[in-house]
């Protein structure tokens, strides 16, 4: 089967390897497509995602979509389209029954935060846990379901957040989890939703997806104490420091975006004086399985997708990811989808 490594900074191969047999409790699957995320443009890009380095071959990859290609219990035909939970979870720990994401000792597909490290989705087959499969709805394509995990990820962010119905929004960084929290915020409820970004390219994608307005931060500041939430997606200390200003008195916002490990410069007084909730957020618990019913209730959100490549051209897919300016969310095309 064909599969797609990331050796290190900027190396990566596409290799030949054996089709997996499915051990006790496991399901193959056929691989059709999968998104690239910003984690593993930072391990193509840089050899590692934060303090996730690189030391043996990865395969990256934790948007999936697919189908059934072996189930030894018989369970799920083959044919069965299909997404997957991404996750493993540690063994529970007294007071976190109900953060299965946060308890220690679990994985995720794609990444170099376990020893060995937990390979990932983007090859033509892969095994996964019997819990870990969700069958897609009738109607929804598995090209629209390689969205279910990323949009699990803001999903879990406005859930912590709170409700939104009503509410004046800011979306800061319209990256694919940007226009993914557009999206979703109006369809939570907000009254309106604004998107900001440094680029003009993904500010025209957030009105395909739902922002009522845009601001091109080259051109114009944030304006303060305007919002009563921000769902921070870029990840930039410095948009954190501006969500903390743009934010009104006693207002929310939501850390989606996963900022650096090494140290940073934030000026934190407004979180003080203007009583401001900050949360953090970590990928998610079960909000996938809302993400792909929101999916199929609203197709529309698959315009957040703006490019997909074969896996012989992976580079290119990277490279085109890596272009905010040109590109939404990237797939790579790993297997043909079943009808």
């Amino acid at each position: 089967m064909k599969a797609v490594y990331i050796k290190g900074k900027e190396d990566l191969e596409v290799t030949d390897l054996p089709v997996p047999e499915p051990g006790p409790g496991q399901v193959r699957l056929a691989v059709e497509y999968v998104g690239i995320c910003g984690s593993d443009l930072h391990y193509y890009y840089h050899g590692a995602n934060g303090t996730f380095v690189v030391r043996e071959p990865l395969i990256p990859g934790h948007e999936m979509s697919g189908h059934i290609d072996l189930d030894p219990q018989g369970e799920w035909a083959p044919g069965t389209p299909v997404t997957v939970h991404p996750a493993t979870f540690g063994p529970d720990v007294p007071g976190m029954e109900n953060l299965r994401h946060l308890r220690p000792g679990g994985s995720y597909l794609g990444s170099a935060s376990t020893w060995p490290h937990t390979q990932g989705a983007m090859a033509e087959y892969m095994l996964v846990n019997r819990d870990m499969v969700r069958v897609l709805p009738q109607g929804l394509s598995t090209k629209d379901a390689a969205l279910a995990e990323p949009l699990g990820v803001v999903l879990h962010g406005i859930n912590l957040v709170g409700d939104l119905t009503g509410c004046s929004v800011l979306v800061s960084g319209s990256g694919p989890i940007g226009l993914l929290a557009a999206f979703a915020a109006k369809q939570r409820g907000a009254a309106s939703v604004t998107s900001s970004d440094l680029l003009d390219g993904p500010l025209e994608r957030a009105k395909q997806v739902g922002a009522d307005a845009v601001i091109n931060l080259r051109n114009e500041p944030l304006p303060e104490n305007a919002f009563d939430v921000v769902l921070e997606c870029s990840g930039s200390p410095i948009a954190a420091g501006s969500a903390l200003k743009a934010v009104k008195p006693s207002g929310r916002v939501g850390q989606i975006g996963m900022l650096p490990g090494d140290p940073s410069q934030i000026v934190l007084a407004p979180l003080g004086q203007k009583e401001i909730t900050w949360i953090g957020s970590f990928r998610f618990d079960n909000e996938i399985d809302d993400a792909i019913a929101l999916i199929a209730a609203v197709p529309e959100v698959a315009n957040v997708v703006t490019h997909s490549f074969p896996a012989d051209e992976a580079r290119q897919a990277f490279a085109v990811a890596k272009d905010s300016q040109a590109s939404g969310k990237v797939l790579v095309q790993l297997g043909t989808p079943q009808a």
